[in-house]
């Protein structure tokens, strides 16, 4: 009987201890994620300049599109369309709701995520910025940063912790994301991007200010893997802190197409 109560209680503190070690890590991830956002997103409320190039499969250039993106604590954003070809559009983003909003057109359209912009650069590429607050996941381990033909920018770092990332809410672009940060400092390095049928849709990779002391994400240079293999390019030009008014993240004020500076 003392044998089955040994046994009983070695099992008992062997679940215990897997149940603090995966608290542990969720912990761990979040802290990471946290970490990594403020590479990206360094205000809860922030007026990000954005440059979208896409490129063909030979490498030369395609096209090219400015946005201005209001990005706001809540899981809110505004984008700003400033290209002559679609100036006056803009995209809303509301926790898991998505509108499109036309210079012609009083009614705001329902849009997803994954809608295109311009290249392989979706809606929520350009509207969304938070992974702490829309993932969980697990610590996979220590690793090589440069992998599966994603290359690092050069003066990168060489060893990463690589992150399996699982969506915690509906309304995100991607359904999972494997996730390579950079050993010291957290920066991300380079995400592969899954949609919900488990396909691998893009490669990210992410271009620091400067490699040796990075502070924040210059670029990031979407990979298609579902068919064309095209590049598309999105660069920060500019980030400063900016809380919009209230009625700015109202579909309805927007359908009225005021002026918004």
């Amino acid at each position: 009987m003392q044998s089955i109560t040994s046994i009983f209680i070695a099992v008992g503190a062997l679940l215990a201890s897997a149940g603090a070690m995966n608290v542990a890590n969720a912990h761990d991830v979040q802290a990471l994620l946290k970490a990594a956002d403020q590479f990206r997103m360094s205000s809860d409320n922030l007026q990000v300049e954005t440059q979208v190039n896409s490129r063909k499969a030979d490498g030369s250039a395609d096209k090219e599109r400015r946005y201005t993106v209001f990005a706001q604590a809540g899981r809110k954003s505004l984008v700003l369309m400033q290209s002559p070809a679609d100036k006056g559009q803009k995209v809303l983003m509301l926790g898991d709701d998505f509108w499109l909003l036309m210079p012609a057109s009083q009614r705001p359209m329902r849009i997803t995520p994954m809608q295109k912009l311009l290249g392989d650069a979706s809606t929520g590429d350009i509207a969304t910025l938070s992974w702490a607050g829309d993932y969980s996941g697990t610590l996979v381990g220590t690793e090589p940063c440069a992998t599966d033909g994603m290359p690092v920018a050069a003066g990168g770092p060489q060893t990463c912790q690589h992150l399996s990332l699982e969506a915690a809410r509906k309304g995100v672009t991607y359904q999972r994301i494997e996730l390579w940060l950079g050993q010291d400092r957290h920066e991300p390095v380079r995400a592969d991007l899954y949609v919900q049928s488990d396909k691998l849709a893009k490669q990210a990779r992410f271009v620091m200010d400067a490699a040796a002391a990075p502070t924040q994400v210059q670029e990031m240079v979407l990979i298609d893997r579902l068919g064309n293999g095209k590049q598309t390019v999105i660069r920060y030009l500019g980030r400063k802190p900016r809380t919009v008014p209230a009625e700015w993240l109202n579909p309805m004020f927007l359908s009225q197409n005021p002026a918004l500076d």
